[in-house]
């Protein structure tokens, strides 16, 4: 394994994929140690991404001050007090029991992405689409909530067509959001990719992308 040839490997293709758009790279070391998470901050990498509240503060704890910690998994509302204070962002807002508690136990305000489940399959969290204004308008009322954007999963299949599809509604239920001008939720990003369809939702606007096994293999 050599962090550095995969980071500049990464960091190349978003180069040759994205659309135009500036393209945070998160780096998902939910299955490796603080050391190889350290490997890749030298290489240049800032955002770690975390499915766990446990992991993210290991984390936290082992990085330099500069390291930005996303939390990318379902959170749970009775953990939000682990990790409210330490995270740069949550990926995983996806109902207001959960805003509700981000809300309380904040004393600053908290960059979210809503969770879209636009493929509608029962194994993925998120909302449906037409959850998603309604959702983003009830999280008004919680000041220490922005909602920069919307993120999803795509389906795991082989079919690049069906994956484009699911990144493309993302962007298109994006684009819509922000059209709305909310002053809580500027919804300007993007949160889709992983290591296998990375590639396809650069293209299609992604500006957050999570990427693990091809990082740290």
């Amino acid at each position: 394994m050599s962090i550095a040839n995969n980071v500049k490997r990464v960091r190349q293709t978003i180069a040759e994929h994205e659309a135009g758009q500036k393209v945070t790279l998160i780096a998902v070391t939910k299955s490796v140690g603080s050391d190889v998470a350290n490997a890749l901050y030298e290489e240049g990498v800032r955002d770690f991404g975390e499915n766990r509240p446990e992991g993210l503060l290991d984390k936290v704890e082992a990085l330099p001050e500069d390291a930005r910690v996303h939390f990318i998994g379902s959170l749970q509302t009775r953990k939000v007090r682990q990790v409210i204070g330490r995270v740069a962002a949550i990926h995983s807002l996806d109902r207001l029991s959960l805003a509700e508690e981000i809300n309380k136990r904040a004393d600053r305000v908290i960059d979210c992405f809503v969770q879209v489940n636009v493929s509608g399959e029962d194994s993925k969290h998120g909302l449906e689409k037409e959850e998603v204004l309604p959702f983003i308008e009830n999280c008004k009322q919680y000041p220490h909530i922005r909602i920069i954007g919307l993120m999803t999963m795509a389906p795991f299949t082989e079919d690049e067509a069906v994956i484009r599809d699911t990144f493309r509604e993302l962007r298109t239920l994006r684009d819509d959001m922000a059209a709305r001008a909310f002053e809580h939720a500027p919804c300007t990003e993007l949160s889709m990719g992983m290591s296998n369809d990375y590639k396809i939702a650069l293209e299609e606007g992604a500006s957050f992308v999570r990427i693990g096994t091809i990082l740290v293999q």
